[in-house]
C-alpha cells in the first residue's frame, strides 16, 4: 500500500518543483519596493529603520513573556489514547523554523510559528492563518528565526505583507478551516538580508498526499505552560482526517505527538525531499490545530495554497476582511 502513496508523493514533488520553478522564471523582479511595504523598502533608511525597532523592542524577556496568538489546547486536555502516542523533545530549533512577534490591541505580546519556504525574492514565510486573521493592531510584528531561548540567533525581520485567502476571511476560523494557511513578505534584516539568504529555506509542497510515515512536527509552546522556552520537535506519522463537524468541514492531515499545547499554531510538518526538506502542512486547520495537545492537524495544501504563494511572490495586494464581515 506504501508504494503507491510514494509515487504520488515523487509526482506531487516534480509538479511542485516545476510550479516553482516556473514561477522563479516568471516572477518579475518588483521594480520598486517601496509599493509594496509600509516601511519602504525602496527607501533602505525606513527599512533598516523598522528592523532596528524590531530588534530593540524585542528583547528577551518580551519574547520570554508572549503569549500564543491562539491557545485553544490546554495542557490538562487528554484525548483517550488508542495507541501509543510519540513524544516530543524540546531542542534547539531550526534555522527555517522560527517564531512571528506582535503585540495586540492591549500591548500584550503574541506569537506564532512559522517556515521560511524557498522564493524568488528569499523573503517568504509560512504561517496559520488563524494567527494572523485578527483586526487587532499588530505593533511590531516581526519574525525571529530558530527562536529558542530568548535568543535571535539570525536576527529579526519585519513584516510586510500578510496573504490569506478571502474565504478564510469570510468565512471564519471554522467554516475556512480548509484555508488555515497564510503567506508573509518579510522586510530585511537591519543589515539589508534577506531571510533566506540567512536561514536557507524548505520547499512548499501542494498535493501532498495525507499518509506519511515520517513526518517531522515542530512547535512553539506557550510559556505559561511549560519548563522550557524551546520549541518541541517530535516525528509521527500522518493520515488523513474528515471532520464530524458541520461548521468545520474538510478533509486535514492528523498527526499524533505529544505535548503540542497552546502556543504551537503555524508550526511545520516537513517530510524529505531531494533538497532537505519540504513543508506540506501547518499546526492549524480543524479547530485551529485541534482539541488536544497529543492529536495536531493541518489544512491540506491545494492549488489555493500555491495560488497564495504566487500573489505573495509577484507582491499582489492581498486579501482583507470584507465591510461588515465579522471575526469569527
Amino acid at each position: 500500500m506504501s508504494r503507491p502513496i510514494a509515487v504520488r508523493g515523487r509526482l506531487a514533488l516534480l509538479l511542485t518543483t516545476l510550479l516553482l520553478g516556473l514561477s522563479f522564471t516568471l516572477a518579475p523582479a518588483p521594480p520598486a519596493h517601496a509599493a509594496k511595504t509600509p516601511h519602504g523598502r525602496g527607501h533602505g533608511y525606513g527599512l533598516h529603520s523598522a528592523a532596528a525597532s524590531a530588534d530593540t523592542y524585542w528583547t528577551p524577556q518580551r519574547m520570554r513573556a508572549a503569549r500564543p496568538a491562539v491557545a485553544t489546547k490546554s495542557a490538562a486536555a487528554r484525548r483517550p489514547a488508542t495507541a501509543a502516542t510519540p513524544p516530543s523533545h524540546p531542542f534547539d530549533g531550526l534555522p527555517q523554523v522560527g517564531t512571528f512577534f506582535w503585540t495586540d490591541g492591549s500591548n500584550t505580546g503574541r506569537f506564532c510559528g512559522g517556515t521560511v519556504v524557498r522564493s524568488p525574492h528569499r523573503d517568504l514565510v509560512v504561517s496559520a492563518a488563524h494567527c494572523l486573521r485578527s483586526p487587532d493592531p499588530k505593533r511590531q510584528l516581526s519574525f525571529v528565526p530558530q527562536y529558542h531561548d530568548g535568543l535571535k540567533p539570525h536576527g529579526i525581520y519585519p513584516v510586510e505583507r500578510i496573504y490569506l485567502d478571502q474565504r478564510y476571511y469570510d468565512l471564519g476560523t471554522n467554516a475556512g478551516a480548509r484555508w488555515d494557511y497564510a503567506v508573509v513578505r518579510l522586510g530585511t534584516r537591519e543589515d539589508g538580508a534577506e531571510v533566506e539568504e540567512v536561514t536557507g529555506s524548505f520547499d512548499l509542497l501542494p498535493y501532498p498526499g495525507y499518509a506519511h510515515r515520517n513526518v517531522r512536527l515542530i512547535g512553539y509552546p506557550g510559556n505559561k505552560d511549560t519548563t522550557h522556552p524551546k520549541p518541541l520537535d517530535c516525528t509521527s506519522s500522518t493520515h488523513r482526517y474528515t471532520s464530524t463537524d458541520p461548521d468545520a468541514p474538510g478533509d486535514f492531515l492528523e498527526i499524533s505527538c505529544a505535548g503540542y499545547i497552546g502556543g504551537t499554531s503555524g508550526g511545520p510538518f516537513l517530510v524529505r525531499d531531494f533538497t532537505g526538506y519540504a513543508l506540506i502542512g501547518v499546526i492549524g486547520g480543524y479547530h485551529t490545530g485541534g482539541d488536544f495537545p497529543d492529536v495536531s492537524y493541518s489544512s491540506y495544501f491545494t492549488a489555493d495554497t500555491l495560488a497564495l504563494y504566487l500573489h505573495a511572490v509577484h507582491g499582489d495586494p492581498p486579501a482583507t476582511p470584507r465591510q461588515g464581515v465579522s471575526a469569527r
